[in-house]
């Protein structure tokens, strides 16, 4: 044995768990109970790991106890410790796993957790619940030793900027066979988790279904399993309880809300599988990270196999749970998941029946549809643009903000369309307070046309294919021409103001073309305006402008110019026809038309300074200055 192999080696810890450890240090959260649950559930997966191994390494598991986790109080040297005859880890595993944070978007996660109220919540979503065992222990040592390796580690540290790592004492290599022993040295104010009644409280709470036994080790008295350690999902839905499933998802999905919606079943016939999945009722802080996976557990008759299987489309990526398969081969790796056609016959199936879960949800209890919905409705309208073969049934789920003010499903939209009229219209902006006082939507108002508001970015994805629900064509505001003379009018003040004088069409839109030449496509006037003087639409051949706005964001695609509308009896437009042909008036006029629609439209004109100077220009010109 070298001198670098007894040495202690200091090393610190990544910036971004330092910040996560100070803040569990100096946590003010209540909650702290948080800490066993997560150490339990580290525990279990260090169990699924070594049962997953062993099936192609039987050597592995060997002939010893059978896979189990014990909690050991001991209120002399008040220390709590929780081992596991797991998988274990070497060294350098030590070093990764406990030292830093490998993966994408930690920097906002911590961010996130300064702020959050659910702090705690935000943990166990985030797979760093390690951490949290620094709400109560001013001093943690972990000891392990990885199955199939006879070296064995002891890593430690109060909380500070750094870690400590070597080899560990003969006594602690002797006792720790295979796995990993957490020992947490406990701060004075939580001494009572070193009370027997007290973990067996947290553990029946939290951490009851768990698949491995959890042995509570007393000072005195005999070591006594305190959870049930059964596959729930495997068990009868008559057996259970409501409290049954909602203490199933705390723990299988490390979250404290409640569920919005339980799945429960078994599939029987060609291929035997049970499901247990749950839509949770609050929204998870990455849920739009661009790496975020799916969260449901594949089991092979009670093996866990791996979270990471895409066991249902990224759409319905909030959904949390298990699918145990009983046909499925318990050596299967990772990498022949994707292309196994049997699991390709499952993915197919849950994914319809938890669509039409959703389905049933939304018609028999819309209070948890509508928390769902507000959680993850921008996640499911993704599905429209990327699943055509459930496109239909996802357009029915959607639940739309609409010029009544109310979110509505498509149904009630076209249970209230007004004579004559034929479409679905909608508009697409970047906030439902800006679309509500968009221009595009004059025409539709003054008809008392309802329209669709969409103000998530997904939005302008699915609505850039061509789209209907059931039969009625999907339309947009902002794209194309737009003909509602067959709908009545519902204000007699709009009938006045369409007898009002009108600029010439012809020659305006001469003029106005000729002033802006190539800064826009064409020049047209508008049957969308009413009261406003002008506005922007695309061409319906091509994408729209908030897609286009999108893709731009993104260094995608080419931005195309677009449509100038004009409204011909507003002031504004009757006073180009007025004045002189080809004087500054008139390219001031225009400028002004085009740029006063940019800044409706979210955008700013290409020089605003010169926006600023020809708007004064025409302000003192007015005012006779």
């Amino acid at each position: 044995m070298t001198t670098s192999d007894t040495a202690v080696h200091t090393q610190p810890f990544q910036a971004e768990v330092s910040e996560l450890l100070h803040l569990m240090v100096h946590s003010v959260y209540s909650e702290t109970d948080i800490f066993l649950r997560e150490l339990i559930s580290n525990a279990s997966d260090a169990c699924d790991k070594l049962r997953y191994e062993a099936i192609g390494s039987p050597a592995l598991l060997g002939e010893g106890d059978a896979l189990k986790i014990r909690i050991i109080p001991n209120k002399t040297a008040k220390t709590l410790t929780i081992a596991d005859n797991g998988i274990g880890m070497e060294r350098q595993e030590l070093i990764d796993h406990l030292g830093t944070i490998a993966r994408s978007g930690t920097k906002a996660f911590v961010s996130k957790l300064k702020e959050a109220k659910d702090g705690l919540g935000l943990i166990g979503q985030f797979g760093v619940g390690f951490y949290s065992a620094f709400m109560v222990a001013e001093k943690i040592v972990v000891i392990s030793r990885r199955a199939g390796e006879s070296d064995v580690w002891t890593w430690s540290s109060q909380g500070g900027s750094g870690f400590e790592i070597a080899r560990a004492s003969d006594e602690d290599a002797a006792r720790v066979t295979r796995g990993t022993e957490i020992v947490l040295h406990l701060k004075d104010d939580a001494k009572k988790y070193l009370e027997t009644y007290e973990i067996e409280r947290i553990v029946t709470a939290y951490s009851d279904n768990i698949l491995f036994p959890i042995e509570l080790v007393p000072e005195e008295g005999e070591p006594r399993q305190i959870n049930s350690a059964s596959a729930l999902w495997q068990r009868s839905k008559s057996e259970l309880t409501a409290e049954d499933y909602k203490k199933a998802y705390h723990q299988i999905a490390s979250a404290f809300d409640d569920p919005a919606m339980t799945l429960h079943y078994r599939a029987e016939g060609r291929y035997s599988y049970a499901v247990l999945l749950f839509a949770p009722s609050t929204k998870p802080f990455d849920l739009f990270e661009p790496n975020r996976k799916g969260r449901v557990k594949l089991y092979v008759r009670r093996v866990f196999i791996t979270d990471d299987a895409d066991l249902l489309p990224g759409y319905l990526r909030f959904v949390r749970g298990v699918v145990d398969s009983e046909d499925l081969p318990l050596n299967i790796s990772r990498e022949m998941l994707q292309n196994n056609p049997q699991l390709a016959q499952i993915r197919k199936a849950v994914a319809t029946r938890v669509v039409s879960e959703l389905e049933s949800l939304a018609e028999k209890d819309p209070e948890n549809f509508a928390k769902i919905w507000d959680a993850f409705g921008a996640v499911l309208k993704e599905g429209i643009y990327e699943d055509f073969e459930r496109r239909e049934k996802l357009l029915a789920l959607s639940r739309f903000t609409t010029t009544s003010g109310e979110k509505r499903s498509l149904k009630q939209v076209i249970a209230d369309f007004k004579p004559n009229q034929t479409e679905i219209y909608y508009l697409v902006g970047d906030s439902i307070e800006r679309l509500k006082s968009n221009p595009r939507l004059e025409a539709a108002t003054a008809r008392g046309i309802e329209v669709l508001l969409l103000s998530d970015p997904v939005d302008a994805f699915w609505t850039s294919m061509p789209s209907e629900f059931d039969g009625k064509p999907l339309k947009s505001l902002s794209q194309g021409d737009l003909n509602l003379d067959l709908i009545p009018r519902i204000d007699d003040k709009d009938e006045a103001k369409k007898e009002e004088p009108a600029a010439d069409e012809a020659a305006t839109v001469a003029v106005i073309k000729a002033a802006l030449g190539e800064r826009v496509s064409d020049v047209k006037a508008s049957t969308r305006l009413t009261s406003s003087a002008s506005c922007l639409v695309a061409d319906s051949q091509g994408p729209s402008r908030e897609l286009e706005r999108i893709l731009a964001q993104q260094n995608r695609g080419m931005k195309t110019k677009p449509i100038l509308e004009i409204n011909l009896r507003h002031p504004l437009v009757t006073a180009v026809t007025k004045a002189q042909a080809g004087s500054k008036v008139v390219d001031d006029l225009s400028l002004l038309l085009l740029e006063q629609a940019q800044i409706l439209d979210g955008e700013l004109p290409e020089d605003p300074a010169a926006f600023a100077a020809r708007l004064n220009r025409l302000v003192l010109q007015g005012l006779g200055a």
